[in-house]
């Protein structure tokens, strides 16, 4: 029986030489690997108690949204600034070449909801540690992080060492 990690395409010296691109696009074409996915991030929720399932754009939508929908709870978007239309709250973060900015809007999350974010991939943790600064600055608090995959080698669970971090495959490099 094949593995998540059998559908991971790997794309040598992209975007630049030495690195190793983890490509999820041949996970989520192939249903069976689609399914094992998501399958792999829900087994970290059994029994979990949480209200929310919580996104970062834009891979964070794609497991994030099945993942609610199976656990039949509601999916909150963090976006890009500029992307959401009502009034929203936003968070700066550093990038490895300058800063990003993404946004929540205010009433996507209650205080005292119990939130679980979701992305496709954890390298250095920047986009995840701003999206847990939005839950939080609207009230929610984070009872689990959750990736398809990690870049042990990037050290972002540093950067998220107070929270309950998961991930389905963990490589060990960059």
């Amino acid at each position: 029986m094949k593995k998540v990690e059998d559908y991971v395409r790997s794309i040598p010296d992209f975007p630049e030489p030495g690195i190793i691109f983890r490509d999820i696009t041949s996970v989520i074409q192939d249903p069976e690997g689609f399914a094992l996915a998501i399958n792999g991030m829900e087994a970290f929720l059994d029994g979990l108690d949480f209200d929310v399932v919580v996104g970062a754009e834009s891979r964070g939508f794609v497991f994030g949204a099945p993942i609610a929908k199976d656990f039949g709870k509601g999916f909150v978007l963090v976006r890009k600034k500029g992307k959401l239309p009502c009034e929203t709250i936003s968070q700066e973060y550093e990038l490895e070449y300058g800063t990003a900015e993404i946004e929540i809007h205010k009433d996507a999350i209650r205080p005292g909801q119990k939130v679980v974010v979701v992305d496709d991939l954890m390298a250095s943790g920047g986009t995840i540690e701003a999206s847990i600064r939005l839950v939080e600055a609207l009230g929610g608090e984070v009872v689990k992080v959750l990736f398809l995959m990690e870049l042990a080698g990037l050290k972002g669970r540093n950067r998220l060492r107070n929270y309950d971090v998961d991930s389905v495959i963990i490589y060990p490099g960059k």
